[in-house]
């Protein structure tokens, strides 16, 4: 079976439209698309992702998984980027003080899916991960 990557779709809830907005359009420098007074979809480096203006915005889940040392905060998204784009995208982040929940570094260094890896939280507690391979084709080694 032959798989072509496809864009990913992703609909996440916001507490503060406006504030998140801001975020994803000037702090991750992400191109906004179509819009509501409810929703905002964004170019998310390929992908559609979506904020939608709930009310309250209820953060069941707030555990972590230890993986290399450090909690993983779960649940979480984001995406996987070429390792030069994620040393910009990340320098840029770290010039604009975010608060890392894991500030940016390599884990499994010299093992097998070594990659680069940083996780924040958006103004509303949604919980991102960026990452990138320092073998691209080891995103889903064993």
């Amino acid at each position: 079976m032959i798989h072509t990557l496809r864009p990913f779709h992703l609909a996440i809830p916001v507490d503060n439209l406006e504030r998140c907005r801001d975020f994803y359009k000037n702090t991750l420098e992400l191109t906004e698309g179509r819009s509501s007074d409810h929703w905002v979809d964004f170019n998310f480096f390929g992908h559609q992702l979506v904020i939608h203006l709930k009310d309250t915005v209820v953060q069941e889940n707030k555990s972590a998984n230890p993986v290399d040392g450090k909690q993983v905060p779960v649940p979480h998204f984001g995406v996987v980027l070429d390792m030069e784009t994620f040393k910009v995208f990340s320098e840029k982040l770290i010039q604009k003080n975010i608060t890392f929940i894991i500030e940016p570094y390599i884990r499994f260094k010299g093992q097998v899916g070594e990659q680069a890896t940083m996780f924040f939280k958006d103004p509303a507690g949604n919980a991102l991960e960026f990452k990138a391979f320092s073998n691209a084709t080891q995103l889903f080694a064993k």
